[in-house]
């Protein structure tokens, strides 16, 4: 038997959860910059087993438009390299044997500009999946007052808290996708 207060806290995680998501995806998304967020998640054939690149080698950016790999075990590096090239990440690394260095090329406006389109598709997939999780939630709550274990007061406050949860968090993701717009658009 489910409780109104453990519908609001699954929905309050549920919801931050995908904010949460989102900024993970923003933080792989290439701006101008250098940033070991662009490469670390990139899944490595490490041995047969996919592993991710942060648990494989040290990420740095010695200079802005400069992003330095230096794997533990040197034997790794074509599968690290063969690996950033399957990412299609916009980039092309270069292997000298020991490091792996990926020069981040300047972003022509065009491109910029259809960065900005898949942050703001990104953003609107996390708003829908807030919003499910909205309608979820509100449908879980109407069924405890339709069942008598709830007053319609109950109902309605419930409600009330769920959307401001909603409210809270679409407003999260508005000022990520503001921030990652005004980041990919500086030159």
């Amino acid at each position: 038997m489910e409780s109104v207060d453990d519908i609001l806290l699954e929905a309050d995680d549920k919801m931050g959860k995908a904010v949460e998501f989102l900024h993970e995806e923003f933080a792989g998304l290439r701006t101008g910059k250098a940033s070991p967020s662009l490469v670390e998640n990139v899944q490595v054939d490490y041995y047969g087993a996919p592993t991710r690149l942060r648990e494989l080698a040290g990420i740095s950016t010695p200079e802005p438009r400069l992003i330095v790999i230096n794997p533990y075990d040197p034997s790794s590096l074509p599968a690290i390299e063969k690996a950033i090239l399957a990412a299609n990440l916009g980039v092309t690394p270069m292997n000298d044997g020991r490091v792996i260095r990926i020069p981040i090329p300047e972003l022509s406006e065009e491109r910029r500009q259809d960065l900005v389109k898949v942050a703001k598709r990104m953003a609107e997939d996390q708003r829908v999946a807030i919003r499910n999780v909205r309608r979820e939630a509100n449908d879980h709550i109407k069924a405890l007052q339709k069942k008598s274990t709830i007053t319609e007061d109950d109902r309605d406050e419930a409600l009330k808290e769920i959307q401001k949860y909603t409210d809270d968090s679409i407003k999260k993701i508005d000022e990520m996708l503001e921030t990652k717009e005004k980041d990919v658009m500086e030159v």
